[in-house]
Formats: structure tokens, C-alpha cells, sequence
């Protein structure tokens, strides 16, 4: 099996995690976006993840509206 390149999984994972905000599911987007993105070599890691919990557990991106504006900016 081929594996998908980083830009195409980094889109599919931002694609995944946008479906739970539109049910208004912030936790289950942001827990969605860090497993797809640990499960790819090149995104495995990514410095995003580490900032992101930061700003969720500060409680920067706990609304649908910042969660995707942080989901649709990551790369």
C-alpha cells in the first residue's frame, strides 16, 4: 500500500476534525486531528500538537469558531 504524502494527509486530517465541529464537537476535533497526524511519518510529532494542547488546555481554542480557525490554519 502507498502511503499518501504530508500534504495530502495533513488535509485529510483537517477534514476529519472539521466534521466534529460541524456537530459542535470541539474535543472530538481536536483528539481526531492528533491521532491522524501521529499516525503519519512526516506529521508524527508535529510541533502544532504540542502547541495546540497548550492553547486547548489554556482554553484559547475551546469555542468551534477558534478550533477551526487554529484546525484550518495548521500546516
Amino acid at each position: 500500500m502507498m502511503e499518501i504524502d504530508k500534504e495530502e494527509h495533513m488535509q485529510q486530517s483537517k477534514d476529519r476534525a472539521l466534521q466534529f465541529l460541524e456537530k459542535n464537537d470541539v474535543a472530538g476535533a481536536w483528539n481526531s486531528m492528533v491521532a491522524d497526524l501521529e499516525r503519519h511519518p512526516e506529521t508524527k510529532g508535529h510541533s502544532g500538537i504540542t502547541l495546540g494542547m497548550k492553547l486547548y488546555l489554556m482554553g484559547s481554542i475551546v469555542s468551534v469558531e477558534k478550533m477551526k480557525k487554529f484546525i484550518e490554519g495548521f500546516n
